[in-house]
């Protein structure tokens, strides 16, 4: 089972992100469950959703305490909520910002860390030039498909389709496929740089 941890604010879609990351996983013929944590949904309150995906029926109901991909839609959540808490070592984590790890102030968090598993990709403005608001929970799964190749691009895109329509869907697409590429281009300069 493979469990995916999502940190946001309160109106940047991270129930959303949560929910179309399970419709992925369902259109690959998995087994999936989202749910968000019921805390306060106020606009720019520290939100927290979780993703179970597996090959068999998920019959677990609780919060994800150990899970093996951390994807945050805001960095300022890093000083604020422990977002690494219980993240397994040779775990992912997708943060949607312009800066580097180092930048961020967690060179040393990471240091023993599995570098192409690390990855930043600047969502808000991928959101921005191709859907004109700044929503970074759908990006973020184009990149997420990338990093951790526990779901295709191709059904993130179908988890759009499934959600949005029209002008908005082609936008969302056009954005995720681009976060896709950039982490892929990430994840390839990690591997050449720490070889």
């Amino acid at each position: 089972m493979f469990q995916v941890r999502i940190h946001g604010r309160g109106g940047q879609g991270v129930v959303t992100a949560a929910e179309m990351l399970s419709i992925a996983a369902f259109d690959e013929g998995r087994h999936a469950q989202a749910f968000p944590s019921f805390g306060s949904e106020r606009t720019g309150a520290p939100v927290v959703a979780f993703c179970r995906i597996a090959d068999k029926e998920i019959r677990l109901r609780e919060p994800i305490m150990a899970p093996d991909a951390i994807i945050i839609q805001d960095p300022t959540l890093l000083h604020q909520v422990d977002v690494f808490a219980g993240l397994k070592k040779d775990g992912y984590i997708l943060i949607n910002t312009t800066k580097t790890f180092e930048q961020l102030g967690l060179g040393d968090f990471v240091r023993d860390w599995h570098p192409e598993r690390l990855c930043t990709v600047s969502a808000t403005e991928l959101s921005l030039k191709h859907v004109g608001r700044p929503v970074p929970n759908v990006p973020l799964l184009g990149g997420f498909a990338a990093v951790s190749g526990i779901i295709k691009l191709e059904s993130v895109v179908m988890a759009i389709r499934d959600k949005f329509s029209g002008k908005v869907a082609d936008g969302n697409i056009a954005a995720a496929t681009e976060a896709y590429d950039i982490v892929v281009a990430e994840m390839r300069e990690a591997l050449t740089h720490h070889a």
